[in-house]
């Protein structure tokens, strides 16, 4: 039987808050209930948001939770020629265009998918002639092909989910106007790189694995087993969020020990019946998928 391998690929763009905790323990609970390999990952592919400050207090925060891993993985900010590798591979196979729409353009022109807000590229720049590119005067991004293809996959929490790529996102961003390598092709070819076999992550990302799906056979890497896991949201039934520092490291590090936060994470991820205080271990020797919500769980920043 092939070796788990799972990671923890947060984005140290602020101090981690409760949320992120959660995807953090299931997925090293996972891990480790498996006898597995945890590879920690830093996404700090966006140099406005990601500071190494952060990157350092990160990890300073999961290891004061007890939250270890096995192999750290290069930043992403210094993977730029794997990246470029990749990407040079899909440009070889003619799937690659350059796209010179404005956000207000795409707003404007394409209402936002149902399920995610998000906006689906309607192909506009990917029939203009070398003429007409080279009228442009703005820097383009750089966005891949698309098939008329439907691709689905079997979460290991929220069963099976589907999109039709042309329908539900249209051609997707792989390389932004300032050269930063776009999250769906850094995210596929870092995980091949580690090895990784799991991805624990939250519901969020749901809708972004097709995609992934698709460059992953595009590129010839292995397909990880995707587990999404549920969000927690605030009574008014937003995201718990960095932005808004809901219940974040620097708050519950004054207020509880790390077996007191685990233990109410733990019991949020239905893993204990009652929030009592447990270590890291403990909860992964009772770790089970059944266990764990596949529905958003609801969490009062006043009570924790």
């Amino acid at each position: 039987m092939k070796q788990i391998v799972g990671r923890f690929a947060p984005s140290p763009s602020g101090r981690m808050h409760l949320g992120n905790l959660f995807s953090a323990l299931l997925a090293w609970c996972s891990v480790r209930s498996q006898n597995g390999t945890m590879v920690l990952r830093l996404e700090d592919l966006d140099p406005a948001r990601c500071r190494p400050e952060y990157c350092e207090q990160l990890k300073e925060d999961l290891l004061w939770l007890g939250l270890s891993w096995d192999t750290e993985q290069t930043k992403q900010s210094l993977r730029t020629d794997a990246y470029r590798q990749e990407f040079q591979k899909l440009e070889n196979a003619g799937l690659v265009y350059t796209c010179y729409c404005t956000r207000n353009e795409l707003h404007a022109a394409s209402a936002p998918h149902a399920s995610d807000g998000n906006v689906r590229y309607p192909g506009t720049c990917r029939t203009l002639t070398a003429q007409e590119r080279a009228e442009k005067k703005k820097a383009p991004c750089w966005r891949v092909c698309v098939p008329d293809e439907v691709i689905s996959f079997a979460d290991g929490l929220q069963g099976m989910y589907a999109e039709k790529l042309q329908d539900d996102c249209g051609d997707f961003i792989i390389r932004r106007a300032d050269g930063v390598y776009a999250y769906q092709l850094a995210v596929v070819t870092d995980d091949a790189a580690a090895g990784v076999t799991q991805v624990v992550r939250g519901c969020d990302l749901l809708s972004s694995t097709p995609r992934q799906i698709w460059l992953q056979r595009k590129l010839g890497f292995d397909t990880p087993q995707y587990y999404h896991v549920p969000l927690l949201l605030a009574p008014d039934g937003r995201r718990l969020s960095k932005r808004e520092h809901d219940l974040d490291m620097e708050a519950l590090r004054q207020r509880y020990s790390p077996e007191e936060i685990l233990g109410k994470l733990g019991c949020l991820a239905g893993l204990n019946p009652e929030a009592l205080p447990m270590c890291a271990a403990e909860l992964s020797a009772c770790f089970s998928w059944e266990k764990v919500p596949k529905r958003s769980v609801m969490v009062d920043p006043a009570c924790f």
